[in-house]
């Protein structure tokens, strides 16, 4: 298979584009290496790789997918606390415009796509654990962004013929996470003895995903997802943020200095992946406890 990955020097992207050239796939790995954080760290993300640099705004979209069989499009504007105020327009740009450009191109290429969505599209949800028959109600621009995608998606198929499956993560942690997500600054903090600003009292929960799960259900849902689909990527099991600094204490064997800041505009009581759908149709479930998936990296500094 010849696959195009989108956001390649990414968190879920840089190691999703290494599980498909270790499976035998040839690989086209693009990224824009915007400035959201650091693009060194991108750098850093793909060093074992051949990126591309381009952005799908303007790149030659129908050039790039010759040939191409399969499209991971996990490019996009990440981030729930930023897409309030000005840069939403990034938002915007980097996440509906850019995606309605790649949903048009693999449409008239013929290429399967997997398009990455957020939990944050549910909002604070109607029940646990949240299914993907539930409503959704974003309390976040980034969220509405990524509804959006969805609905571009959909709009593509009915009427160009679109092959897409959306996929919904859920707070994917592991190595090279990115450094505006909770574990990084937290394990970075610990490292180095610094502070950690904590938002909120930590009583917020979430269906924490390691990585390589997000990466084996995003593989499944390219070869097994229903056209039109969205799955639900989720942790198997729910923990607190309080909970979450307890156990990196445990395993790192020293304290964390918290700061104690009030709760972040747009951030989500709590989030609890129902997965009975991947697991039924994708053959797909999450294998890797939270104590196991940050054990190995905490007291590493950086993931």
């Amino acid at each position: 298979m010849r696959a195009l990955v989108t956001g390649a020097a990414g968190f879920i992207g840089s190691h999703l584009a290494e599980a498909l050239l270790d499976a035998g796939h040839e690989l086209v790995a693009l990224d824009a290496f915007t400035d959201y954080y650091d693009p060194a760290r991108k750098r850093e993300n793909a060093a074992a790789l051949d990126v591309l640099e381009a952005d799908l705004l303007a790149a030659d979209l129908d050039g790039l997918l010759a040939g191409v069989d399969a499209v991971y499009h996990l490019a996009g504007q990440p981030g729930v606390r930023a897409s309030f105020g000005p840069g939403f327009e990034h938002y915007v740009s980097r996440n509906v415009h850019a995606s309605g450009r790649l949903f048009e191109a693999a449409a008239r290429r013929g290429a399967r796509v997997v398009y990455a969505s957020s939990s944050s599209i549910y909002g604070d949800a109607e029940s646990y654990p949240t299914s993907e028959e539930t409503v959704p109600r974003p309390i976040s621009p980034y969220g509405v962004t990524k509804l959006c995608v969805e609905h571009l998606a959909y709009a593509h198929s009915r009427t160009a013929g679109l092959d897409a499956v959306g996929v919904r993560y859920f707070t994917v942690y592991g190595p090279r996470q990115r450094p505006d997500m909770a574990f990084t600054p937290m394990l970075e903090a610990l490292d180095a003895g610094a502070p950690f600003r904590l938002f909120g009292d930590g009583s917020v929960s979430r269906s924490f995903t390691y990585v390589a799960d997000a990466v084996a259900g995003t593989i499944a849902a390219m070869e097994r997802g229903r056209p039109g689909e969205i799955y639900n990527l989720g942790g198997g099991e729910e923990s607190s943020l309080t909970d979450a600094i307890a156990l990196a204490e445990r395993v790192a064997g020293r304290r964390l200095r918290v700061e104690r800041h009030g709760a972040a505009v747009g951030d989500v009581r709590r989030t609890r992946a129902d997965v009975a759908k991947a697991e039924r149709e994708l053959g797909w479930r999450p294998t890797t406890p939270l104590a196991d998936g940050a054990a190995g990296p905490v007291g590493l500094g950086r993931w």
